[in-house]
């Protein structure tokens, strides 16, 4: 296996598709996918993936932006491993990799949300540094 960490371009954002709507039970069609992407894109977005030879394998998303509490900040986001590559390390490679490359974007600081029945993604975050700071509501219109 050789494992490739990129900034995915922009005109391949449609790739990551399969591998997020693998990641949430909220589901949502390909089509309304590929045009929040579109927009996405346009707004200090930028999407991090990993690569085994020429198979997409992982994705995170980051968010950047500067926050009053901590300074410039990366949000990662959507973050998903394929099943058959979890439980190797890998993971942690990956956000060591997002470390080094927000840190060259000036990041102080990286924040996520992660949902309340992924126990397993609690785990690994605690693992990683991560402190709970707070609940993330969402309310729809």
């Amino acid at each position: 296996m050789s494992f490739q960490f990129k900034i995915l371009e922009n005109s391949r954002i449609n790739e990551i598709i399969p591998l997020v709507q693998e990641l949430t039970s909220f589901k949502v069609s390909e089509e309304l996918l590929k045009e929040r992407f579109a927009e996405m894109i346009t707004q200090n977005y930028e999407c991090a993936v990993i690569f085994d030879d020429e198979n997409l394998i992982g994705v995170s998303g980051m968010w950047f932006c500067t926050r009053h509490y901590v300074g410039k900040s990366v949000e990662i986001d959507h973050v998903y491993i394929d099943d058959a590559y979890r439980s190797k390390g890998l993971g942690k490679k990956f956000l060591n990799w997002i470390y080094e490359y927000v840190k060259t974007k000036g990041c102080n600081t990286v924040e996520l949300n992660t949902y309340v029945h992924n126990y397993p993604s609690h785990k690994f975050y605690y693992n990683e540094g991560f402190e709970a700071l707070g609940y993330h509501f969402l309310k729809k219109f």
